[in-house]
This record gives C-alpha cells, sequence and structure tokens, in this order.
C-alpha cells in the first residue's frame, strides 16, 4: 500500500513535469515511474530529443484584381495561380464578349451565348483564385488596400463593405459611357456597353413597334415612334445600324407589313465621316453601302440636347440647329472614366489612368492598370536626349560615332518605339540615314556629332508616338503580357530581358521589355452578309467573303467551346428560322 502511494505521487509529479515546457528547449530529462500492478513493474522513459519545428513555407504573394473584362479575364487566365494568392472583385461574376454585343440587340445571338461564368473559367483552368462579387469604391495606394461593396449585401449590418489588402494590384475595371455632359442623355438614351444595355435595347426596339401597331396612332406619330437614331458613327453605331437594318428587312417587315414603311434610321456623327478609326477606303465604302440600304447618315452634326421625344442637333459648318424627333436613341459616341479611377488619379482632366510602358501606375510600385481604364504614357525621347547621349558617349569624349550609337541602338528602339517607326516612314535604311540630317553634310565621311547634332538628327521622331486605342483587342494583350511578367519576375530580377537603363536611378537592364501593341486587324459588320476588314500589312478587304472571315474569327476567339458552339448554332437558328422578336 505505500509503495502504491509513492507511486502514485511520482505519476503526478511525471504528468507535471510533461505538461512543463522544458528551459533548455531541446531534451527533456529521463523519468522513471514503477508502479505495481497485479505485480508488475512498469518503466516509462522518453530520452529522445524533441524535433525542430518545420520552417512554415514563405508566404505568398497576395494579388487583388479588378475587373473581369478583357483586360481582367486575360491576366487571370494566363497568370501562373501557384506563385501568388489571387482574389477578384467584379460586380459581374462573367466575362462578356463584347463585340457580339450588336448581334444581340436584334436576337441574332442571345445574350447567354456570349458570356462565360467566371468561376466555370477558374475551375476548367484549375486554378485556385477567390472570387467576390462586389463593386470597387475606393483605392488606398499608401495602406494597400482596396474598399469594396458587396453587390448581394451579404453581411449581418446589410452594408455588404469591406476591405482586402494587397501586395499588387491589377486594376482592368474598363470604361463608362462619356456623355460630355449632353442634357438629357443619361435619362433618355439607351447605351450598348453592357449585356443589360443589348437587352433593354432588344426590348425596346420591339416596343416601338408594338406601340406604332396599336390602331388611331396618326402616321406622323408612326414615323416618330419607328425613328431610331443612333449617336455616334463609330464600331458600335455602324454594327448596331446594320443589325437593325437585317432585322428590319429580314424578320419585321414580314411580322409588322402594315407600318414597315415607316421606319426610319439614322446615324449622327460629329466628324465628316463615319468608322474615322478605319482606313478611308473602309469609311467609304460603308457610306455608299448604308446609303443603298436605306440608312440616313448626318455626318458634321452635334447633339446639344435630347428631350424624350426630340434631339436637338447643331451643324457645325452652318451652326443651325435642328429638332430630330425619335422613337428610341442609342448613345455611342465616347468612352469615359469610372468614379473610382477618377478618385485615384485625383485629377479630372484625363480620361484614364495613366501608366509607364511597363503597365505601373507611376509613383505607385504595386499598381498597374490595364485595358480602357488605363493609357499608356510613351516616353519621349527629346525629354531624355542629354541623358542618352550621355550613356552612348563610353569614352567621354563629348562626341558620338556611329559605332557608339549601334552599341545602344537596340536599347533606344525598344525604350524609344517612336525612332523604328520614324525611320519607316522616312524611308531610311539604317541609323546613319537619320544622323545624317543632324550633320548637315551628308557627304561627311567621318559620322561624328556633338550633342547639338544628335539633337537635330532625332528632333522630329517624337512626332511617331503613337496611343493604342481603347480596344478589346489591346485589353487582352496587356493582360496577357502583365501576366507573363508575374510568371516570370523572380527569374527577370536576376536575369533582365529588358533594355539598357537610359534614364532614372539604377544600372543595368529593365526586368522586362515594355509592353507592345500589335495590331492584328479589325472588323466592320455592315449588314446584308458584307462586313469590312482592315487586316495587317495594310489590307483591306470588303464584302460577302469578309462577312465569313468575320464569322470564322469571331467564333475562334471566344473564351470557351461552350461559347463557342452556342454562337455558331444561334448563327445557324437565324439562317433556317429568323431572328426571335419575342419580348423576352
Amino acid at each position: 500500500m505505500g509503495f502504491s502511494f509513492f507511486a502514485s505521487r511520482a505519476a503526478a509529479r511525471f504528468l507535471q513535469d510533461i505538461r512543463r515546457p522544458s528551459s533548455a528547449g531541446v531534451s527533456t530529462a529521463a523519468l522513471l515511474l514503477t508502479a505495481a500492478s497485479g505485480g508488475g513493474i512498469v518503466a516509462y522513459a522518453d530520452s529522445a530529443r524533441a524535433e525542430e519545428a518545420p520552417e512554415p513555407p514563405p508566404r505568398k504573394k497576395k494579388v487583388v484584381v479588378l475587373g473581369t473584362g478583357w483586360a481582367g479575364t486575360s491576366f487571370l487566365k494566363n497568370l501562373d495561380s501557384s506563385r501568388y494568392e489571387v482574389k477578384v472583385i467584379s460586380p459581374r461574376n462573367y466575362f462578356a464578349f463584347t463585340p457580339l454585343l450588336p448581334s444581340v440587340t436584334c436576337g441574332t445571338v442571345e445574350a447567354r451565348s456570349v458570356v462565360e461564368p467566371i468561376r466555370r473559367m477558374f475551375e476548367k483552368k484549375g486554378k485556385d483564385v477567390a472570387y467576390y462579387e462586389a463593386e470597387c469604391f475606393k483605392i488606398d495606394p499608401t495602406k494597400k488596400a482596396v474598399h469594396c461593396r458587396s453587390a448581394v449585401g451579404t453581411n449581418l449590418d446589410g452594408n455588404g463593405d469591406f476591405m482586402l489588402d494587397y501586395d499588387y494590384l491589377v486594376v482592368a475595371l474598363g470604361a463608362t459611357v462619356n456623355t460630355f455632359n449632353t442634357p438629357g442623355v443619361m435619362e433618355h438614351c439607351h447605351f450598348l456597353k453592357e449585356v443589360e444595355d443589348a437587352q433593354k435595347i432588344r426590348k425596346s426596339v420591339i416596343d416601338c413597334f408594338e406601340r406604332a401597331s396599336i390602331p388611331n396612332i396618326s402616321e406622323e406619330e408612326k414615323r416618330k415612334i419607328l425613328h431610331f437614331v443612333i449617336i455616334g458613327g463609330g464600331p458600335t453605331g455602324v454594327e448596331f445600324a446594320a443589325e437593325l437594318h437585317d432585322f428590319l428587312v429580314e424578320d419585321l417587315v414580314k411580322l409588322y407589313p402594315a407600318i414597315a414603311q415607316f421606319v426610319k434610321i439614322t446615324i449622327i456623327q460629329s466628324g465628316e465621316h463615319i468608322l474615322n478609326t478605319f482606313d478611308q477606303r473602309i469609311a467609304v465604302f460603308a457610306e455608299s453601302k448604308f446609303q443603298r440600304d436605306g440608312i440616313e447618315l448626318s455626318t458634321g452634326f452635334r447633339v446639344i440636347k435630347v428631350s424624350d421625344d426630340s434631339i436637338t442637333v447643331k451643324c457645325k459648318s452652318s451652326g443651325v440647329e435642328t429638332l430630330v424627333p425619335y422613337g428610341m436613341a442609342i448613345w455611342s459616341a465616347g468612352i469615359g472614366t469610372r468614379p473610382v479611377i477618377t478618385d485615384f488619379m485625383n485629377q479630372g482632366k484625363r480620361r484614364a489612368l495613366a501608366t509607364n510602358e511597363w503597365l505601373r501606375v507611376p509613383e505607385c510600385d504595386s499598381v498597374y492598370a490595364i485595358g480602357d481604364c488605363s493609357s499608356i504614357s510613351q516616353r519621349k525621347i527629346m525629354e531624355d536626349i542629354s541623358t542618352i547621349f550621355k550613356v552612348a558617349d563610353k569614352d567621354n569624349s563629348g562626341t558620338l560615332t556611329l559605332k557608339e550609337i549601334n552599341d545602344v541602338l537596340e536599347d533606344i528602339c525598344i525604350r524609344y518605339p517612336q525612332v523604328e517607326l520614324y525611320m519607316k516612314s522616312m524611308h531610311m535604311v539604317d541609323i546613319a540615314d537619320l544622323i545624317k540630317g543632324g550633320v548637315g553634310d551628308s557627304n561627311k565621311e567621318s559620322m561624328v556629332v556633338n550633342i547639338e547634332e544628335f539633337k537635330k538628327a532625332l528632333c522630329h521622331v517624337d512626332s511617331q508616338v503613337k496611343t493604342v486605342p481603347a480596344t478589346a483587342q489591346v485589353a487582352a494583350q496587356q493582360g496577357y503580357y502583365l501576366a507573363d511578367c508575374f510568371n516570370k519576375k523572380d527569374h527577370c530580377v536576376e536575369h533582365p530581358e529588358g533594355p539598357l537603363r537610359l534614364t532614372g536611378s539604377g544600372e543595368g537592364h529593365h526586368n522586362f521589355r515594355p509592353f507592345r501593341y500589335k495590331h492584328l486587324g479589325q472588323f466592320a459588320p455592315l449588314g446584308g452578309e458584307q462586313a469590312a476588314a482592315e487586316l495587317p500589312g495594310d489590307w483591306v478587304s470588303m464584302g460577302h467573303s469578309t462577312q465569313w472571315l468575320w464569322y470564322s474569327v469571331y467564333a475562334s476567339k471566344q473564351v470557351s467551346w461552350r461559347t463557342r458552339v452556342l454562337v455558331v448554332s444561334d448563327w445557324t437558328r437565324r439562317f433556317i428560322f429568323g431572328r426571335d422578336s419575342s419580348r423576352i
């Protein structure tokens, strides 16, 4: 009995010892506990050295992406998500193939055929990405955080506000419509930026025809109700006019034969020609075709006011104001800046968020902007001409030889692409032809130039600085480029692949090559199974064959096989059965 008492006391001390952390933190003393149990002796011993806790894996950098449009989706599709902790903020949980929105307005293609759920895209790619259906209303670069508001109000207090911190922020919020502060536009005009806009237009078109079919409506009222006005002669406005005309002549004439004669389509354009971003041959072809189709073109007119039943336009040449009655108006005259971008820029004069050639927002090392919400500020060579001269002058002689210029020519052309564009526009073979203009003596054998001659030779180069257009093609290429930079960030720190640092602090080379937009061409469907295309190499194609090229390209550019099959089946259905005119 005494032995059992002492054994129980030893057991109690043993339990206290194993609960108490070792002061050395390395090993514990050997403990011996003996207890009589059925005549047996039980011994416990612990002489093993405690294993050291394994080091936790390094924390992944947090990448927050704002937007699921062309730029944001392209970035997410190509980003190696295993390297980062990726979070996506967008008020819409899908990607929309916006070039087909004009087709959605008239039922040529259904709305669900041009959208792909974002979560489905991540699941197919096997990407570990967190998505939140919310809208960012404030960007705080000092705290590296974004303030968001849930689109569904899931918080207990009902407001749905939350905040996310980031290590890298990719702003791909796109753009909104630009009304140029024209009175009445927001209240009375339709827009064509989102899938919801296309669906509203589709219902409004049918509403106009049904209203005009009601008995006791005068002919004058019918002409007003069935007058469709498109404000803006860019690609969106032209494509919608073409789709609406096809809808009328192929489907609605059969369904509304009594009022088909009152339908009128008008395009109001402030410039002298429609499709002014295309080759002039395409603009002329489109204008002649629209005139044959009966689509009225009012070029050289600016909209100054929109009311519920009329549009006030002003002739830019004569200054005369005219009242245009209408039944439905579409505004496609430009894009503007979203409020969160305006607040982040802290300057209202700019249209978009300025970035450098690496798509980074100046003075914000961790913030990048891509797509329609951004604008690349190409550095001008004349701003850095003295620094370039100093870098090229390796022997500090105060002059440059042709060899010294050639040694840095590749870096100059990569950093300042306007140099190459200028030489090409002036039909110059090499740099010697460019330098001769600054030397003053074209027959001078020793190509040696001083700083003033160097400036003179390059003084006109910046005239070739190009700004990239706000198109889906540009946004997709920017997203792909930025994702590629993120994927090889660690490798390029040790093995830079960019041009020589000609300006700024630091030596050596830039980690990455600057972004360069490669124009792959653009299409303009003109209705009647005809289209126009402007392709690389100054190749212009117009007519029926181009329409079939448009079909093949747009089908291949769909983001998934699901949408590809749906779009092609919609086109096939339209060929066989026509468009659906139900008001749904």
